[in-house]
């Protein structure tokens, strides 16, 4: 396990002697021990009760040891804090009380209670950081503006996520309003995660991929710069952008984001090769290996670090998140494997 400064030397693209390991999302869904708790609680009730959040962000690290926790939370805490409400349907997927589908829906929407109604989240950092101590970082995260605003106009979960596409060309004006009540919001609640004790901060656009090329800038980017801007450096900012690179390469490093994170269908030593020295990359191996066995899992992790070496700057992790089917034994051979290469 490397010290929490080391993992933050990577993000900020210094060279490290191996690259530092975490799981996107929580890795502890695949655990026994988190679903002992979740048989108890609630996924929403385990986010919203500090000591509970605490247990389930430590669970992963005890038992794999990662350079990195990430905090056990929700990217819809920011749209419940707001005023709109998620749970989760009984058929599965996300439920919100309501979509945000008009210009009313908008102006209800609230940007001055973030830090009181998000406090359970600044409360569970402290009990996280002392559990971890100094040998592991720990990372705070926020969906971003553009993912949020598709999630809040579908009301959850959908088969197409088209309204947030329909709104930017119809009613921009609606449009820029939304973007801006989101990304005040999530600026404030990262500015209170790093004010707590994270050691970095992670964006997270899962539905960058659904925008042309032509207005990646304007409905994504623009909004992840204002949000890295108004943290002022303080922690390295990662931002991931699923099914957006390498085409928008340029508008991500132009967020100035300190690493730029790359789902499994990038090429990544092209990619680090690509952007600046001080500008690190994450990722960014196929989650589906942890659905097949260990030796495969801890081959396909070893060629990624081959095909790494010699270049900086390289946080390793999945190309997205850890499924909940994803097997115990390929999670350790992939975990083991970044350990001891050499």
């Amino acid at each position: 396990m490397i010290p929490r400064d080391r993992f933050v030397r990577a993000c900020r693209s210094l060279e490290v002697d191996r690259p530092p390991l975490w799981m996107m999302r929580q890795a502890g869904r695949s655990l026994p021990e988190y679903r002992a708790v979740k048989e108890k609680h609630s996924f929403v009730e385990i986010v919203q009760t500090p000591e509970l959040a605490t247990e389930v962000t430590l669970q992963p690290i005890r038992r794999f040891g990662f350079d990195a926790a990430i905090l056990f939370s929700d990217i819809l805490v920011i749209s419940e804090a707001m005023g709109q409400p998620y749970g989760f349907a009984d058929t599965g997927g996300i439920k919100m009380d309501f979509k945000v589908a008009s210009t009313s829906d908008v102006d209800r929407l609230e940007t001055g209670c973030i830090r009181d109604r998000l406090r359970y989240v600044a409360d569970a950092i402290p009990l996280i950081r002392e559990g971890l101590g100094e040998k592991t970082a720990l990372i705070g995260f926020a969906g971003a503006p553009w993912t949020l605003a598709n999630y809040m106009m579908e009301g959850g979960s959908a088969r197409e996520f088209d309204a947030a596409r329909t709104l930017f060309y119809t009613e921009p004006a609606v449009f820029h309003r939304l973007m801006e009540k989101i990304t005040a919001s999530v600026t404030e609640y990262l500015r209170m995660q790093i004010e707590a004790g994270v050691d970095a901060v992670q964006i997270f656009d899962t539905q960058a991929g659904v925008l042309p090329l032509r207005i990646f800038e304007e409905a994504s980017a623009r909004w992840i710069e204002e949000i890295v801007a108004g943290l002022d450096g303080d922690v390295p900012v990662i931002v991931f952008s699923k099914g957006s690179l390498p085409q928008n390469r340029g508008a991500l490093e132009k967020t100035g984001a300190d690493v730029i994170s790359a789902d499994w269908t990038v090429d990544l030593p092209a990619l680090r090769r690509s952007l600046p020295e001080n500008v690190a990359v994450q990722g960014n191996l196929d989650p589906v290996f942890l659905r097949t066995n260990p030796h495969v899992a801890a081959e396909e992790t070893r060629r990624l670090l081959e095909s790494m070496r010699g270049l900086h700057g390289h946080v390793f992790n999945l190309g997205h998140g850890v499924t909940p089917a994803s097997q115990i034994d390929c999670i350790e051979a992939v975990a083991q494997t970044v350990q001891t290469f050499a």
